[in-house]
């Protein structure tokens, strides 16, 4: 479905113009969501929980153009499709499957994000793609249970977990076996691994988070609620609200940012709907700071 809605939406580029005279992008599809992509880490290497890692291939971008993709897409399947954009400009992998559904009769049981052949091996590899934003919470006992989403709707575990019990052993299902050998690919010649690409947020003025076996360098910012929000340590920055699209890019001075009273009112407004927004905070030219603010 995410395939047939990407060939056939015509995308026209949005750019409006501030009133410092600046270009501000509205259109989700820029060079820096794909670097972004690429330079956020795994949430682990190589293997924990009885997962491997994929391994990004090294892509170069020097002529690299994007392909427009629809903004109206959630940002999980923007995520695919940028995805798929890099490894198709790899010399290392082949896409031999790119978001396939599994159906049993009118049914759909699932979709497979990539099958990949690595050319230098030959080797088929099952590629589950996940880019999460989770904020870690102390309060709950075991690293890999402190990862949670901002508005507390999913969870890291609960996400790996359906990769290795759902996601992996569909394919091993008699409508996966059948789906594959219509493409002539064997099931039991396939690997499984995950691209599990993660924003975390650890609690505002937390010095030390214990993450192991968890990757650390997947820390970019923090998380606190409104009544944290205040003081000398907000008010005289600038601030901006990205849309759920911008989320993976890093902040930079070429959106339109506003007064810590204007972004107070927008974050206020999420916060009655029980949406936590991430925030960048703009503290000079060349630094910043990203952060949720939690409604819970």
């Amino acid at each position: 479905m995410l395939a047939e809605i990407y060939s056939f939406l015509e995308i026209k580029e949005l750019k409006v113009t501030s009133s410092k005279n600046k270009t501000i992008n509205k259109q989700p599809t820029s060079i820096n969501q794909f670097k972004d992509f690429l330079n956020t880490p795994p949430i682990w290497e190589n293997t924990q929980f009885g997962i491997k890692q994929f391994e990004f291939p090294a892509v170069d971008l020097s002529d690299f153009t994007p392909t427009p993709i629809p903004g109206n897409l959630r940002l999980g399947h923007q995520m695919e499709i940028v995805c798929k954009q890099l490894l198709a400009n790899s010399s290392r992998f082949e896409i031999l499957v790119f978001n396939l559904p599994i159906r049993e009769g009118k049914q759909t049981l699932g979709e497979i994000d990539f099958i990949l052949k690595d050319v230098e091996t030959e080797q088929l590899i099952h590629v589950e793609l996940t880019y999460k934003f989770y904020i870690i919470d102390p309060n709950i006992s075991e690293p890999i249970h402190q990862l949670i989403g901002p508005n507390k709707r999913d969870a890291f575990f609960m996400k790996m977990e359906k990769i290795k019990n759902k996601q992996f052993t569909l394919l091993h299902s008699e409508a996966g076996k059948k789906a594959l050998a219509n493409l002539d690919i064997d099931a039991s010649n396939l690997v499984h691994q995950t691209c599990f690409k993660v924003q975390l947020f650890k609690p505002y003025k937390a010095d030390i988070v214990q993450l192991e076996p968890l990757n650390e360098n997947c820390v970019v910012g923090y998380w606190l609620r409104m009544s944290g929000f205040t003081g000398d340590a907000f008010t005289s920055y600038q601030f901006y609200m990205p849309n759920k699209s911008q989320w993976v890019l890093t902040p930079n001075d070429t959106f339109e940012w506003m007064s810590y009273a204007d972004i107070v009112l927008k974050i206020e407004q999420q916060l009655v709907k029980q949406n936590s927004p991430l925030i960048w905070m703009k503290k000079s030219e060349s630094e910043y700071e990203k952060f949720f603010v939690v409604w819970w």
